[in-house]
């Protein structure tokens, strides 16, 4: 990993940006919409850049380029058509540890920006650490179509209900499994207003029951090629609270389960042990396995206890 994913606060920080072309225009509105104070250096304005001055949005220095410009800056973007000019300014900066971003030079960047799908307050980053910008392009625009528009609307509504969730569910595996339960409804996946979430949201905290409930088993048949798997699959491995899987079992689908799941290697003398214990507590389980001559034994094992098999092929 060439680069550390992260989410950086610029709100109200001093930004400097050296330059006032197109590619600057681009970078001024991002640092915009994140509420940065943003300064621009450069003897010229690109007409947008103008118009922002006009509105008292940006501030400009009418000058070229000067080390001395970099005091009290907080970060630096240089975006001047000039290769020296560029890695002077990073080198200027970086003397002052002051974070800088060389536009299409990842090799002189303390960080990059990625490509962005903004549902706000959700947002969804991709980056290549500059390998391959048109790929990164390309699965941005298959994830805009694969995100809901109404995920803006769903982030807002559930954080405004943290307080309330707490006053009606005592543990956080309860929340979880609510909202969990509440994002899969149909109506709240095809919602536009605050009211119809609101309908939905104490509408399923009526039927929700005062118990955790009993918990799940899921058998997952894994194969070589993580692309077969399945959405179903997929979506049971996201839901999983636990996750136990063989050795044979290849890392990258470990990967793909649930985040916040935990995960312990099993073989075939304890799985029964772990799993019974595991259900016992309400708790959702995954087994990951390989399609072998071990797989009858773990099928017949999942249906004895109404468990879920999910084969690699339907």
């Amino acid at each position: 990993m060439d680069f550390f994913p992260i989410f950086l606060k610029v709100n109200h920080k001093q930004i400097l940006v050296v330059g006032g072309g197109e590619v600057a225009c681009r970078k001024v509105d991002l640092l915009l919409k994140a509420h940065a104070n943003v300064t621009v250096v450069s003897p010229q304005l690109h007409p947008h850049l103008q118009q922002l001055l006009k509105q008292q949005l940006i501030a400009h220095i009418n000058q070229p380029y000067q080390s001395s410009q970099l005091e009290g800056a907080d970060q630096v973007w240089a975006t001047t058509d000039s290769s020296t000019l560029n890695h002077q300014i990073y080198h200027d900066a970086n003397a002052l540890k002051i974070w800088t971003n060389v536009v299409d030079d990842p090799t002189f960047c303390d960080f990059i920006t990625p490509s962005m799908v903004d549902r706000s307050p959700i947002q969804v980053a991709i980056s290549s650490g500059g390998a391959s910008p048109v790929l990164v392009r390309y699965l941005r625009e298959r994830l805009e179509t694969y995100l809901p528009q109404n995920l803006s609307l769903l982030a807002t509504f559930s954080g405004k209900q943290r307080q309330r969730i707490k006053q009606h569910f005592t543990t956080v595996d309860e929340r979880r499994k609510f909202w969990e339960q509440f994002f899969r409804l149909t109506v709240v996946e095809n919602a536009r207003t605050d009211e119809a979430l609101e309908t939905a949201f104490q509408q399923l905290l009526t039927e929700q029951p005062s118990n955790s409930g009993s918990g799940s088993l899921y058998l997952i048949e894994t194969g070589h090629d993580p692309e077969l798997l399945s959405l179903k699959a997929l979506r049971l491995m996201q839901q999983s609270e636990y996750v136990l899987y063989h050795n044979d079992v290849a890392e990258v689908f470990v990967d793909l389960c649930r985040r916040d799941a935990d995960r312990e290697r099993c073989d075939h003398t304890n799985i029964q042990t772990l799993t019974e214990n595991l259900v016992q507590q309400g708790i959702r389980v995954c087994v990951l396995a390989t399609k072998d001559n071990h797989r009858p034994r773990l099928k017949n094992y999942c249906t004895h206890h109404e468990g879920i098999f999910v084969p690699i092929f339907g």
